[in-house]
C-alpha cells in the first residue's frame, strides 16, 4: 500500500493530492515538502481528495512480471494487466494505474469514462497489498 496516497471506501474511496495555497497547482503523489511548480514561490500544501472520475487518456496491458518493489508471487504464473492513463475530470491531471481484474484493453477506448474504486495489488496469508483501480463506467466521450 502506497500509504497516503489514497482513503476511504466504497463511494467514498479517492486518490489523495496536495493543493499548494500559493499557486492552486494540484499534485499526485501529493507532496508534503514544498510546491512542485517550477513558477511557484510556495505555499502551504493542504491534502485534497481528487475526482473520482476522468477520461481514459491512454492505455496498454502488461505483459510481463514488473520487478521489485512490484509484489507478485513468482511462483504462480502471470496475469496480464490492463494499465490506464486517466486524465481527471477537474484537476486535468493524468494518473496511471491498472485496470480493475478482468478488463482487458479490449474493453477500453481513448475518451471512456472510468472512475477509481479501491483494488487488491497483491496478498498473503499475513498481509493484504492495497492500491486503486479504474473500472469503465460505460460512459463514452
Amino acid at each position: 500500500m502506497a500509504t497516503g496516497w489514497f482513503a476511504g471506501e466504497g463511494d467514498g474511496f479517492r486518490l489523495l493530492g496536495t493543493r499548494c495555497s500559493a499557486c492552486a497547482t494540484v499534485f499526485f503523489p501529493r507532496e508534503d515538502h514544498h510546491c512542485r511548480n517550477p513558477a511557484c514561490v510556495g505555499g502551504e500544501l493542504r491534502q485534497v481528495p481528487l475526482s473520482r472520475h476522468g477520461r481514459i487518456w491512454s492505455y496498454t496491458d502488461s505483459r510481463y512480471r514488473p520487478p521489485s518493489p512490484y509484489v507478485t508471487d513468482a511462483e504462480l504464473p502471470w496475469e496480464p494487466c490492463a494499465l490506464i492513463a486517466v486524465e481527471l475530470e477537474a484537476e486535468g491531471m493524468v494518473v496511471l494505474g491498472q485496470a480493475v481484474p478482468g478488463t482487458t484493453v479490449d474493453d477500453l477506448a481513448v475518451g471512456m469514462e472510468v472512475e477509481v474504486v479501491p483494488g487488491v495489488l497483491h496478498e498473503d496469508a499475513e498481509t493484504t497489498w492495497t492500491t486503486w483501480h479504474w473500472r469503465p463506467t460505460g460512459a463514452t466521450a
